[in-house]
């Protein structure tokens, strides 16, 4: 008997993947809090609380206290959407799973950090897109995109740096393990360095964007000199702090 499965008549496949996730880190189980800080954030960047799929980090909480379904409510009602729970014990887990999350165990600290507390926004899928991959990239992982990045896609370099020969469209989303390098308006949103890589940077000729992040730290478009708005500028880690200066 044949074991070849007809793919007209399968509903579905499994993937792997690695997309981009915001993790919500909770250092208070006070749904109250919570919900003071989200409104603050909320009133400041409305655009980054439009339905982003969140993990809840429970690792810092005195889990017997962890009303865990309120919290739920609370990001809900803030229009985050709480996917999975990371950490906790199996009470923890189990709560989760009741509430139709997922579960994820507690990151090893031995891992470097991965991007966190920035929304991303809806993966791409290359076939939609037109996306022109080389055949062989400069560096292992590296990836080169050529043309627009249309607001509410996102291009993403999950092992090395991303190469834009284009510009990014506000409410489009460009990240990388390593830099990323815009040759053209930054108009959306750039994350270097989503493992933990505080090396990384952000390059771009034309500086309008609504967020830039190297290694989790970020600023906002708000916190941005104006001066540096439209020109060509760097973004680097200096001492935790996110520094942006003139493209040398």
């Amino acid at each position: 008997m044949s074991l070849k499965v007809d793919r007209d008549s399968m509903a579905f496949t499994f993937k792997g993947g690695m997309l981009p996730m915001t993790v919500m880190e909770l250092s208070s189980a006070d749904p109250e809090r919570v919900r003071e800080q989200l409104a603050g954030k909320l009133s400041q960047s409305p655009a980054f609380f439009q339905h982003t799929p969140v993990v809840l980090s429970v690792e810092k909480l005195d889990e017997p206290h962890l009303a865990l379904e309120r919290l739920c409510a609370v990001c809900r009602a803030h229009k985050l959407l709480p996917v999975a729970v990371r950490g906790g014990s199996d009470p923890v887990r189990q709560s989760a799973w009741a509430l139709g999350l997922g579960w994820f165990p507690p990151q090893d600290p031995a891992r470097p950090r991965s991007l966190e507390s920035v929304a991303p926004s809806v993966p791409e899928r290359d076939e939609d897109v037109g996306i022109e991959q080389p055949p062989l990239a400069a560096a292992v992982g590296s990836r080169t995109y050529r043309g627009t990045v249309r607001s509410g896609q996102q291009v993403t370099a999950p092992e090395g740096d991303l190469v834009v020969v284009g510009a990014v469209n506000a409410g489009a989303e460009v990240l990388a393990a390593g830099n990323v390098h815009v040759y053209g308006a930054l108009r959306g949103r750039a994350l270097a360095g989503i493992h933990g890589d505080v090396q990384a940077a952000i390059f771009c000729r034309e500086l309008h964007a609504e967020l830039l992040s190297v290694a989790g730290n970020y600023k906002r478009l708000e916190d941005i000199d104006p001066r540096l708005l439209g020109t060509p500028v760097q973004v680097r880690l200096d001492e935790d702090q996110l520094g942006i200066g003139p493209l040398a």
